[in-house]
């Protein structure tokens, strides 16, 4: 048995399955707001990487649906409230593999 602090967050990721709605996502980033926002705390604070900048321009921030693990801790995090989350609709969303 593999020890749960030697794994990637990859190997994590992978214990969790996603039922992505892209239709109506759950997760909804306003470019204006996050422009202005030159920490950009969502890039470190979610544990599952969600947020990333765009290889194109470091100022946009992409976001991975399929990676969150519903925690919501970015939108409490996000400086200029640019993040509208909230959880998926019934059905969709996060669904654990592994107990």
């Amino acid at each position: 048995m593999s020890d749960i602090f030697s794994l990637t967050l990859e190997d994590k990721l992978y214990r969790t399955r996603y039922e992505a709605d892209p239709d109506n996502p759950h997760i909804k980033v306003n470019r204006e707001l996050c422009a202005r926002c030159d920490e950009k705390p969502c890039l470190f604070i979610c544990p599952a990487g969600v947020y990333k900048e765009s290889p194109e321009d470091p100022s946009v921030i992409i976001v991975s649906h399929e990676n969150c693990l519903e925690c919501g801790t970015c939108r409490k995090i996000c400086p200029e409230n640019a993040i509208e989350w909230r959880f998926p609709d019934g059905g969709m969303g996060v669904k654990y593999r592994f107990g």
